[in-house]
């Protein structure tokens, strides 16, 4: 059974975001990608799109996410759901760092601009 210290998980760290891939395919995996991330206040995500649906589970801070044009606020804990292809953004609107989980559908999880240019992820640079 694997376990997996997030301890030993290289950190990655852009302006105003964290990023840990807690699991992906270089753990065995076929079908799933699992991220932890911090988002700092007032920092978004770039407005982005992959071909696999992403579940994110937000354990602190509150936020507004829009998929696909329509935006929608949210506070922890929550949990948010961006079904596959849809163009999203997510954006920390709190003075706290948020913090979340988020499970997408495809390891390596490759990620577009709303327009369909891919997107390098240094975290995956070294996979």
């Amino acid at each position: 059974m694997p376990i997996i210290n997030h301890a030993d998980v290289p950190l990655f760290s852009l302006p105003g975001l964290k990023h840990q891939t807690l699991a992906s395919h270089k753990d065995g995996l076929t079908g799933l990608e699992m991220w932890q991330q911090t988002i700092a206040p007032g920092v978004a995500t770039p407005v982005h799109r992959h071909a696999c649906e992403e579940v994110i589970v937000v354990l602190r801070g509150p936020g507004r996410i829009t998929i696909d044009g329509r935006e929608a606020a949210f506070d922890s804990p929550s949990t948010l759901v961006v079904p596959p292809d849809a163009v999203h953004q997510l954006i920390n609107s709190g003075a706290e760092e948020m913090l979340l989980i988020a499970a997408l559908g495809s390891t390596p999880a490759m990620v577009t601009t709303a327009d369909g240019q891919f997107i390098p992820l240094p975290w995956q640079e070294t996979d």
